[in-house]
């Protein structure tokens, strides 16, 4: 009957096992994706995402056929050129004269690989007189969302992880120190932990962002919006660890090694820290979506990067046009539909740890 117990027990702890590595995989495959899409951005964007098209402005998303109006079907994708019909209610009209064959590697705008080795190439694209595929149409100055969508995800997924990181170090930094520091410093910092916590974040973000000009390149935008998020974002990070370092101070291996005369700091360090690590790297992954909501939000209220430069915040911010909301529902919301997706990763990413280090 023991035994019956021993396996049913251990049957158990291997399918929670399995389901939450199944989250965890799948949060990871989820988060790969869109930061290989971040990393080879240029390469998967078709066109120069500040390349305008006056003549296509608003554009629905190019229909990619493979059969042809005499109806012969074709082994390789092609779209028919299109013009504008009706420029007061955005009608085009496809010209079925000429087929435009879809080629993969294609060659289009020149940049540097990596960072590193200049080249033209891209992973599709059209004949060289062809017009341009838009997989999800143009914005009003006729620029091609898909590219502006690619490109952006470079700004959004490095702000909000960055910012995590930093604020996750500064809180346990000060979480350590009030735990491990005496009842003086515990107060002091855990007032000021409890002052940033009860503040509204977003208000204060606004505010703060406000007392820099709006026109700034996409870097310094970037190192803004991080320390801004780092000033505002320490204070849950740091109770957590503060409550770890409490609550671990009094177990049998803290007590041993200060029995044994090792410094505080390489108690702190070698044994405590280690064993706290769980809880601070899930609370680390929750913070993420956080900031990348933070980074969004102020980018759709206009105070973000701002135009030419693309972020998801300022791409979903032209989904208040109502008349394209109501024709073109998908394309408009597709940064929404990115923002879902990464923070379903994240989530994911999350739930598996918290699985894995059972906190």
């Amino acid at each position: 009957m023991l035994r019956l117990k021993k396996s049913t027990a251990r049957l158990r702890w291997l399918l929670s096992a399995a389901r939450s590595h199944k989250r965890l995989f799948a949060g990871s495959v989820i988060l790969f994706v869109f930061y290989a899409a971040a990393i080879f951005a240029d390469f998967l964007a078709p066109y120069d995402y500040r390349q305008q098209s006056r003549l296509e402005p608003s554009a629905p998303a190019a229909r990619i056929r493979f059969r042809d109006s005499a109806g012969d079907w074709r082994i390789r994708p092609f779209i028919y050129a299109r013009r504008l019909s009706d420029p007061l209610a955005r009608i085009y009209a496809e010209d079925e004269g000429r087929t435009y064959t879809i080629e993969f590697f294609a060659r289009g705008y020149t940049y540097k690989f990596l960072g590193l080795v200049e080249t033209s190439l891209h992973l599709f694209g059209t004949e060289a007189d062809g017009p341009r595929v838009n997989v999800l149409g143009t914005d009003a100055l006729g620029r091609d969302r898909l590219s502006r969508l690619i490109i952006a995800a470079r700004f959004s997924l490095v702000v909000s992880p960055v910012s995590a990181l930093l604020a996750s170090a500064l809180g346990i930094l000060l979480g350590c120190t009030a735990g491990y520091g005496g009842r003086v410093i515990d107060r002091v910092l855990m007032r000021a932990a409890d002052v940033m916590m009860a503040l509204p974040t977003l208000i204060i973000v606004l505010a703060a962002r406000a007392a820099f000009p709006l026109e700034l390149p996409p870097m310094r935008a970037g190192l803004l919006l991080v320390s801004i998020f780092v000033a505002t974002g320490w204070a849950e990070m740091a109770r957590l660890a503060r409550g770890q370092v409490l609550a671990l101070s009094g177990r049998e291996f803290t007590l041993a090694a200060h029995s044994l005369g090792m410094r505080p700091s390489r108690v702190l360090f070698r044994h405590i820290l280690p064993n706290m690590a769980g809880p601070l790297i899930v609370q680390m992954t929750l913070m993420i979506p956080t900031f990348l909501l933070a980074e969004v939000t102020l980018s759709f209220l206009g105070v973000g990067l701002q135009e030419p430069e693309p972020s998801w915040g300022n791409l979903l911010a032209q989904a208040s046009d109502l008349q394209l909301l109501q024709s073109q529902p998908f394309v408009m919301l597709s940064p929404a539909a990115a923002i879902f997706f990464f923070v379903l990763g994240v989530r994911l990413v999350s739930d598996g740890l918290k699985k894995v280090y059972q906190v």
